[in-house]
């Protein structure tokens, strides 16, 4: 397919746009889903992590498409979705640390990093000799791999850099007229991608945080260690072995700065701040009731992590709608679900963290 030939076929589509909320009963309309990734096409579907932007994971085509709707660089890795932990052997070399992970933790948002097969081609793999594999467990995700008999190769269903969707609305904001269908399964779950690893022999490797914890990875293998690009930037020259390592993530329009420093005094920064600027900012709850309710955005209690997680891509999106001409948010804790929190918004902030 020549590139004219691909920009026609991606941004010139009739986006359908279908709600299904019990895949059993609906599984009529999950078969035209999956025609369309048999057939060459592109689907966005909900998974419990964010919403996944799909095309069939074995064709060279299909991922050219994806990197075209998104706008991604194509050194950037896919992962492939596939419906039973055991199909990972049909597309790359599985070893017991393997089996020991998908025993614990799948379907579920772990992704898991292995030697790829010849039936997955360079291009969804981002020309790397090994291949990204996840099983997740939204039902509908999960009955359309299935429908579909081969894995379906999806980031994150937003264009590049920008906030992941965790609702649909989000991703017709960005994929319509991009992709053949966009299947609206309700809200993610999580709200922040899967957990990234790569095994060395009896080792792994957290190379991006989620849902899936250090802590939680400890209780299955004694050797886990968390990669530097995790917290910094790539170095000049170092290639990514996942997604979301190596470009600006996650990224609102405005620029968005984190604070660190006492709970008063940060709380004191933003007061004198909406004083003075057109602010948005990601607040605490405990916050609401001091800070002027013009363009604040709260994301849960300080010490629900998992609230946060649920509801930051939500709340950079929504910020982002706003005037504001900065966004200010908390710079997130390094400890359980925080480190995949502080990985995201790290990357959304550019690094730019501000001490007050």
């Amino acid at each position: 397919m020549s590139f004219n030939e691909l920009f026609t076929e991606v941004f010139f589509l009739q986006t359908e746009h279908i709600r299904i909320t019990d895949p059993q009963a609906q599984e009529g309309t999950l078969l035209r889903a999956a025609e369309i990734l048999r057939s060459g096409g592109l689907v966005v579907f909900p998974t419990e992590t964010v919403y996944g932007l799909g095309g069939d994971g074995t064709r060279d085509e299909a991922a050219k498409k994806i990197y075209a709707a998104k706008g991604r660089p194509s050194d950037n890795p896919l992962i492939i979705h596939i419906a039973s932990p055991a199909d990972a052997e049909k597309y790359a070399y599985t070893n017991p640390t393997y089996e020991k992970l998908a025993s614990a933790f799948m379907p579920g948002p772990l992704t898991v990093i292995l030697p790829k097969r010849e039936n997955i081609p360079t291009s969804t793999t981002g020309g790397l000799d090994s291949v990204a594999i996840r099983c997740p467990s939204h039902p509908v995700a999960h009955r359309l791999i299935e429908l579909c008999g081969f894995p379906i190769a999806a980031p994150s269903a937003n264009l590049s850099g920008k906030p992941s969707p965790t609702c649909s609305a989000h991703v017709a904001q960005d994929m319509d007229g991009r992709v053949n269908m966009i299947i609206d399964g309700g809200e993610s779950e999580v709200g922040l991608e899967s957990t990234i690893v790569k095994i060395d022999g009896d080792r792994l490797t957290i190379l991006r945080p989620g849902g899936i914890t250090y802590d939680a990875l400890c209780m299955v293998c004694e050797h886990v260690t968390v990669a530097d690009a995790v917290l910094h930037q790539l170095k000049d020259g170092e290639r990514p072995l996942s997604p979301g390592m190596k470009y600006r993530h996650y990224a609102p329009t405005a620029p968005l700065v984190l604070l660190k420093g006492e709970v008063d005094a940060v709380l004191t920064f933003l007061q004198n701040e909406q004083n003075q600027k057109r602010c948005a900012i990601l607040c605490y709850d405990e916050e609401i009731a001091h800070l002027h309710p013009d363009k604040l955005f709260p994301i849960g209690a300080r010490a629900d992590l998992a609230a946060q997680a649920h509801t930051l891509f939500h709340a950079l999106r929504d910020a982002d709608r706003t005037d504001a001409e900065i966004i200010y948010a908390h710079l997130p804790p390094m400890d359980g679900l925080g480190l995949a929190l502080y990985n995201r918004m790290i990357r959304a902030a550019a690094h730019t963290v501000l001490e007050v």
